[in-house]
């Protein structure tokens, strides 16, 4: 169905379309993670973008006391930043920054109280005001998230012993009860991600689990997802989700959740623990 879509301007509506050539960037790194990219960044480097993009995405309103306070140091939307400006002090203050903000952040994840295992931001998110900590964490696990309404996003990152998951290690299932499946109007997905926080290629080109799927039922009609690096064995493969022989993180995608109990907004719905298989 995808390949069927194609996207025009409305003057060539109806009539055939040939796009113009298109540039590409080589000086831009495609190999590289972004978020290591962006780590690699000198505080003086990151400030200067920081100061472009504030320029072409303007502040909100309620960002004018902290936009203030940013002038102090020079960061100024649209200006290049000038360090050779600041003082002494802060100049060893603004070498700190990267460590101190990531600290930071690692506490906020850390203070987070889990559901069964799973970490479920509450109703801030995606209506940040000015939680930056929040709206930087955030951004920090995953950049790009809706409101609740629209979307909710359960992270685990460790299993029921507190132990980081393990491909190699250990095998793992997630237990749905008959019916108890997340409640959504739209559809949910469980994804699984590698320590680089990519998709780990596997046998099965698999990489996610869903609403969409036809799963392999238990007799009392509840269903077993298996996690874990081989395959549990062709009458439950259905319901595998291969995991890398490395370090991994799983994350539930809830789109359209309910807004009537059952419903994981309002906490009457809670993502069941995910178990290691002994």
């Amino acid at each position: 169905m995808q390949d069927k879509f194609s996207v025009g301007p409305l003057s060539s509506y109806g009539k055939p379309y040939t796009p113009p050539p298109s540039e590409v960037d080589a000086s831009l790194d495609m190999k590289t993670p972004i978020a290591a990219q962006v780590q690699a960044l000198s505080v003086n480097d990151y400030f200067s973008y920081l100061a472009k993009l504030l320029k072409t995405n303007p502040p909100a309103a309620p960002d004018a006391t902290v936009v203030s306070r940013m002038a102090d140091v020079g960061l100024v939307p649209g200006r290049e930043f000038d360090p050779s400006k600041l003082s002494a002090l802060d100049k060893e203050t603004l070498k700190a920054i990267p460590k101190s903000g990531l600290m930071k952040m690692v506490k906020l994840v850390k203070e987070q109280q889990l559901t069964n295992g799973w970490l479920v931001f509450g109703s801030n998110v995606g209506n940040w005001g000015t939680d930056y900590l929040l709206r930087a964490t955030t951004a920090w696990l995953g950049p790009g998230w809706n409101l609740p309404a629209d979307a909710v996003y359960p992270l685990s990152q460790k299993d029921t012993n507190g132990n980081d998951y393990s491909g190699a290690e250990h095998k793992y299932v997630l237990h749905f009860h008959e019916g108890q499946f997340p409640p959504v109007k739209g559809f949910w997905s469980l994804t699984m991600y590698d320590e680089n926080n990519f998709l780990a290629a596997n046998p099965l080109n698999r990489y996610t689990l869903s609403r969409r799927d036809k799963f392999a039922t238990n007799p009392d009609g509840s269903v077993d997802l298996y996690l874990q690096a081989d395959s549990p064995g062709k009458a439950k493969e259905a319901n595998w989700l291969p995991a890398p022989r490395a370090k991994f993180a799983l994350m539930l995608r809830l789109y359209w959740p309910t807004d009537l109990p059952p419903s994981i907004i309002d906490g009457t719905w809670k993502p069941p623990a995910i178990k290691v298989l002994r």
